[in-house]
């Protein structure tokens, strides 16, 4: 992760290895808003004001974009979305991949009208190659799942109209960000609905009968990770390789200490562990048969678990999709069109 000059190649990730994004300044951002039906709120420091929230568990102000729906109307309470990004990436993802497709499905009617929250959840408060992972969780990294549920809750239900109920809340988001998703519904089912995964990585500790990571999914043959090899490859793209170690050592160490800690966030594990049962959560993934991180095979492995539980996964896959963000562009409308029918309306 440290060879900076790889960053040329890797343009066109939705999270894992992607290089960081330029910083979208005032006029571009003034641009952005102005093409939307809707309005995006800024709380960030990205254009010519800080306007960050403070966040008691990082112990630092963090960036955050709040997106207004069509006619939006204070006096009215509406549905609520997380917007969770990748790794290697932080809340300008929100506004370089995402807020057209949720602006544009309000606008038509696909999608009720909801309160779209993208928060920076990355590990130096900007997108960087360096420690490229949080996961949203809390580890050595920082308490990042105390952020997003705590601090960035607590801030959008104080200051915006948001329906109280569960069953108007939902988390979204691709790669390391559709990891968090389920783990963070599945950990606070009490307080959301829905979770959306676009390339989710959702069996972090994923392996075939022979330990071996790169293999499909055969539910004759698999397991769970038992040793920590930092240096095997999860995938590569062009001329970037990404290695096991790149994601979880800055957050957890090594060693059996570091598969600990990925087993307490591991979504497939959490599904056992916190006894998910059939129609507690809706459960939406969406996913590309040629991800070039083998995320197929995470995914494939959490829907064979989840089906022997009576969970039922709503899913959406591309044979040809890929780990980009052409394929979730592509998955996108399928997803807004599963959540139409989930998400309860303003009132």
């Amino acid at each position: 992760m440290e060879f900076w000059w790889l960053v040329t190649f890797w343009v066109d990730g939705v999270g894992l290895g992607q290089a960081p994004p330029a910083l979208l300044g005032k006029h571009q951002f003034v641009r952005i808003n102005r093409n939307l039906s809707g309005q995006l709120i800024d709380l960030t420091n990205n254009h010519g004001a800080d306007r960050r929230i403070w966040s008691p568990a990082l112990n630092q102000k963090r960036s955050m974009y709040v997106y207004l729906p069509p006619n939006f109307d204070p006096n009215k309470r509406y549905p609520m979305a997380f917007f969770l990004h990748g790794a290697a990436q932080d809340e300008q993802f929100f506004l370089q991949a995402q807020v057209e497709s949720f602006d544009k499905a309000m606008a038509n009617g696909t999608m009720p009208p909801s309160i779209i929250v993208a928060p920076d959840g990355s590990v130096h408060g900007r997108a960087t190659l360096l420690d490229p992972a949080s996961f949203w969780a809390n580890s050595r990294a920082g308490a990042f799942e105390d952020y997003l549920m705590t601090d960035v809750w607590n801030f959008v239900m104080e200051n915006f109209p948001i329906r109280p109920e569960r069953e108007a809340h939902a988390i979204i988001g691709a790669s390391m960000g559709g990891s968090a998703a389920f783990a963070q519904a599945i950990k606070h089912k009490d307080r959301v609905k829905t979770a959306i995964g676009f390339m989710p990585l959702l069996n972090l500790r994923f392996v075939d009968c022979q330990g071996k990571y790169r293999s499909d999914f055969d539910p004759e043959c698999f397991g769970y990770r038992e040793k920590m090899r930092g240096f095997e490859a999860l995938g590569r793209r062009r001329l970037f390789v990404l290695r096991f170690s790149d994601l979880f050592v800055p957050m957890f160490g090594r060693g059996a200490q570091a598969l600990s800690g990925i087993s307490e966030i591991n979504p497939i594990e959490l599904m056992e562990r916190h006894n998910l049962q059939p129609g507690e959560l809706n459960l939406y993934v969406a996913y590309g048969g040629k991800d070039e991180f083998n995320i197929a095979a995470q995914v494939e492995s959490f829907l064979y678990v989840a089906k022997q539980r009576g969970i039922e996964v709503g899913v959406n896959y591309d044979p040809n999709g890929r780990h980009d963000i052409a394929t979730g562009q592509r998955l996108m409308p399928g997803a807004l069109r599963w959540a139409a029918d989930r998400v309860p309306s303003s009132r």
